[in-house]
C-alpha cells in the first residue's frame, strides 16, 4: 500500500482514487476511536464521515510534518469535542456493575484492556473519567499510539500526556477495585 505522503501528494494533484485509498487505509481506526468515545454505532458512523469530509477540506493545510495519522487523529479528537459541546449530544448517565479484578499477579490496569470479557465494563469505567484522560487512554491502549503521537494529536505536551495516562489509570484502577469491593459486599463474600 502506498505511503500516506505519496497519497497526499496525489490527492493535492487532484487524484480521487488516492483519496479513496487514503480513506480506506485509515477509516477503521478513526471509526473505532470515535465509537469508543461516543458509544453509539450510528452516531460514530456519521461523525466518522464528517471527519473524513473535514480531512478532504483541510488536506491542503497538512504540512507533512509529523505522522499523517497524528494529524488525522487530531481532527477526529477535535470533532468529537465539538460533538460533545453540540446540541445533538445529551449526556446520559449509565450505571453498571464493574467487573471483579483478576488474580493478584494480573491486577495491572493495562492487562484489563486485553481481557475480552471485561471490555464493556472497562468502557463503562472509562466513560466516567474526565474527557482528557479518557482520550489519552483510548489513544494509548486501543490505538497503540506512542505518547509523543498522543501529545501531537491532542496538542498537549509529552509530560501532560504522561500525567493524564497515569492519573487516568489510577482512577480506573480505583473504580475497578471499588466495583470489586461493592460486588463482594453485595454477595457477602468478605
Amino acid at each position: 500500500m502506498p505511503e500516506d505522503r505519496e497519497l497526499i501528494e496525489e490527492i493535492k494533484g487532484g487524484s480521487q482514487a488516492a483519496m479513496e485509498v487514503l480513506t480506506r487505509k485509515h477509516y477503521k481506526s478513526i471509526y473505532a476511536y470515535v465509537y469508543r468515545k461516543i458509544g453509539d454505532k450510528e452516531t460514530a458512523f456519521d461523525l466518522t464521515q464528517e471527519i473524513f469530509i473535514k480531512v478532504i477540506q483541510r488536506l491542503q493545510t497538512y504540512s507533512n510534518k509529523g505522522e499523517f495519522s497524528s494529524w488525522l487523529f487530531s481532527i477526529a479528537i477535535n470533532h468529537c469535542r465539538d460533538y460533545w459541546r453540540s446540541a445533538q449530544y445529551k449526556q446520559t448517565s449509565r450505571q453498571s456493575e464493574l467487573p471483579e479484578l483478576m488474580d493478584s499477579e494480573q491486577r495491572s490496569v493495562p492487562y484489563i484492556f486485553e481481557r475480552k470479557e471485561t471490555r464493556e465494563q472497562v468502557k463503562t469505567a472509562i466513560d466516567t473519567l474526565p474527557d482528557y484522560q479518557k482520550e489519552a487512554l483510548i489513544l494509548k491502549y486501543f490505538h497503540q499510539m506512542k505518547i509523543k503521537e498522543i501529545a501531537h494529536a491532542t496538542k498537549s505536551s509529552v509530560p501532560t500526556v504522561k500525567s493524564r495516562l497515569k492519573q487516568g489509570l489510577g482512577k480506573l484502577a480505583a473504580l475497578l477495585r471499588r466495583g470489586e469491593e461493592d460486588e463482594q459486599a453485595h454477595t457477602g463474600k468478605r
